[in-house]
């Protein structure tokens, strides 16, 4: 109550919740990720975003996934009662200081970080739809995951993950299926490649 006075100052940060009942999606009114998302299941891994590793800080916090304008946080433990006031308090602050949601990684070694020409933006929205709704819950089935890395000059890059990483056999059969799915309706792909 008599918040709005204040606004000013402040950030209205909305939360959801989300089918899996150990996460909940904070919508902080502004742009999170401009590009691509990252998902980090440890303070290892969250080292690369300093919003992250703020969020890692509160104990009970297990995965922090951010996207374009939302943070998902997983908890382990404890209620959300509890840990809401932390989180908000962590995002608002970490807003607030004006520092980068990631740090600038450029090159290659660059985590999950996706690649594309602007003006292959809506090509690229295309073939991540194909990938989430056609492709993954095909190889979900089989334990593997395929996610979507790079567009660059008609060639796809794709990360293979879990059982369709191993086998090179799968690999190339994989590969090819969905290199058919996306030259049909893509006409732009010349090519599927998986990183490496």
């Amino acid at each position: 109550m008599g918040h709005a006075f204040a606004k000013e100052h402040r950030m209205f940060i909305q939360t959801e919740t989300t089918p899996n009942p150990a996460t909940l999606k904070f919508l902080p009114g502004r742009t999170v990720l401009a590009h691509g998302t990252l998902d980090m299941r440890d303070a290892a891994a969250a080292a690369q975003s300093p919003l992250a590793e703020r969020l890692f800080t509160i104990n009970g916090i297990a995965g922090v996934f951010l996207g374009s304008d939302f943070i998902s946080i997983t908890k382990s433990e404890g209620e959300w009662q509890q840990l809401k006031p932390a989180i908000l308090g962590a995002v608002m602050e970490h807003f607030m200081s004006g520092s980068p949601i990631v740090h600038d990684e450029t090159g290659a070694g660059s985590a999950e970080a996706e690649f594309f020409e602007t003006k292959d933006t809506e090509t690229v929205a295309t073939i991540k739809e194909l990938i989430e709704t056609r492709v993954r819950p095909a190889v979900a089935n089989d334990g593997g995951d395929i996610t979507f890395r790079g567009f660059r000059e008609g060639i796809v890059y794709l990360d293979m993950k879990g059982a369709c990483a191993g086998c090179p056999s799968s690999t190339a059969t994989l590969r090819h299926g969905i290199q058919n799915l996306l030259r049909h309706y893509v006409p732009d792909v010349v090519e599927v490649r998986p990183m490496s």
